[in-house]
């Protein structure tokens, strides 16, 4: 009995030692695990390649996009000001940047152009009426559809004039006291004369000595028929209108030339014209107009140029374009700055573009400019750009958008808003930043706690599995 107590006591003893050590091992293993795991945290962070603002501990997946948190780049903390920010090279390359330099030589601009569009409109000053020479019923009319050409000189309409039968009878009777009163004689056929009748039909009328009761009017303007008066059958009066008629010798080419451009524009302003429908055919002409009145609406002034139609290949309502030649021009005495339009992104006050302060850093900052002369498919920059700066001029609204995410200065706002837009968007899915980390430090922290308990249980459990322990025992 004696040495079963010594044995129980032994194993008792024993029992104990090995749940102690254990106890001891696993404690300094989780403080191991712990310290390692935020030496880990403290020496590397996640982010995502398309939102470089998001700062994680721990590797997963962006809580904006959902794409694979990548390792973030060590240094890439650096203070950067309000109108700088910084991408990733994956990021950069997805947005598919591109970007010119400053002075070197852009395709089309050593003969800069400014493109007007317009269209061929009617010259007014070519617009006339054709009128009836004589009162009377019109008989027969030859042209009857708008549209028509008619030729000065050519036959318009069979008249009834019962002016004209009295006027033959007066022409006859003094034809017969001719000798003895010329004047008489003389002022009855200039009366006819003056109803425009050719001096043909008059002496037909004194050679035949009969009344004719139907005479004929010729046109006396040449042109198209734009509107038309009368039909066979109407009366008419003398100097009535019969057609309104356009003479297409020549039109004038209209363009709207938008208000911040018409101080380049003046009389006598060279230019090329084309045409939808004869892209190959250039016609040169001269800015003989400029309309004094603005368009309060399309904020535009028309401006024309008038132009020869050789064979009326133009014809009004036709769509145009005019080639300004222009050079550029700077307020200052400093070579003017040009920049492809894709640079400038403009709201209607500002206008900005983003530059690379160094080209081996994807670092990129907002500028803005002051646009001047519209160089075709170039803008003059007057301010805000040097010769030799790197320009973005492809992925801008990328560039932009960005700069909202992180909040930095952009297009839409000019100041910097760190602490709303750009936080907030980041976190939208939960708690992020440095309660991120504290979160994640102190969830770990929990998890290793939870689990060196549940070891200890286990121990009691393995201690206390063959019968009672502690006070029992």
């Amino acid at each position: 009995m004696k040495y079963t107590k010594i044995i129980i006591t032994a194993i008792l003893f024993l029992a104990i030692g090995i749940f102690t050590g254990k106890l001891i091992f696993t404690a300094n293993n989780a403080e191991k695990i712990e310290n390692h795991s935020e030496a880990e945290h403290t020496d590397e962070h996640w982010t995502c390649s398309m939102h470089p603002q998001i700062d994680m501990p721990e590797p997963g997946q962006c809580p904006i996009c959902g794409m694979d948190l990548i390792p973030k780049e060590k240094g890439s903390e650096e203070e950067l000001n309000p109108n700088r920010f910084k991408m990733t090279k994956t990021a950069i390359a997805l947005a598919n940047i591109q970007t010119f330099t400053v002075g070197n030589s852009i395709s089309g601009i050593d003969k800069s152009k400014m493109k007007l569009s317009g269209k061929i409109v009617q010259n007014d000053n070519n617009t006339a009426l054709q009128t009836a020479h004589f009162g009377g019923r019109i008989e027969k009319l030859y042209y009857k559809a708008e549209g028509d050409y008619i030729k000065k000189g050519s036959l318009l309409a069979l008249i009834y004039s019962p002016e004209l039968v009295t006027a033959q009878n007066e022409l006859i009777q003094a034809l017969e006291v001719k000798n003895e009163q010329p004047e008489l004689y003389n002022s009855v056929r200039k009366k006819l004369l003056n109803w425009k009748l050719t001096e043909e039909q008059v002496r037909g009328i004194e050679q035949k000595k009969g009344i004719i009761t139907n005479f004929k009017m010729y046109a006396s303007v040449s042109g198209i028929i734009t509107k038309k008066f009368v039909e066979e059958g109407d009366h008419v009066r003398e100097g009535s209108k019969m057609f309104e008629v356009l003479g297409m010798g020549t039109v004038w080419a209209e363009f709207d030339v938008f208000e911040r451009d018409i101080a380049y524009i003046k009389k006598g302003t060279q230019i090329t014209i084309t045409s939808n429908a004869y892209p190959d055919k250039k016609i040169k002409s001269k800015i003989n107009f400029i309309d004094p009145l603005l368009d309060s609406k399309t904020r535009t002034v028309k401006v024309r140029a008038t132009v020869r139609n050789n064979n009326y290949t133009l014809k009004p309502g036709m769509i145009v374009y005019a080639d300004i030649n222009i050079s550029p021009t700077s307020k200052s005495n400093k070579s003017s700055v040009l920049v492809p339009k894709t640079a400038v992104m403009w709201t209607g006050k500002r206008s900005i573009v983003y530059v690379k302060p160094d080209a081996d850093k994807p670092v990129f900052e907002l500028r803005e400019v002051e646009l001047g002369k519209d160089m075709g498919t170039n803008y003059e920059i007057l301010s805000g750009l040097e010769q030799g700066e790197e320009v973005v001029t492809n992925g801008t609204f990328t560039l932009d958008a960005a700069a909202q995410l992180q909040g930095k200065a952009s297009m839409m706002n000019p100041t910097a808003d760190a602490g709303q837009s750009g936080i907030e968007m980041k976190c939208a899915s939960g708690k992020c930043g440095d309660s991120m980390k504290k979160e994640g430090k102190s969830m770990r922290t929990k998890d290793k706690s939870k689990k060196i308990k549940d070891e200890g249980k286990k121990g009691e459990e393995m201690k206390c599995g063959v019968g009672k322990c502690g006070g029992g025992m």
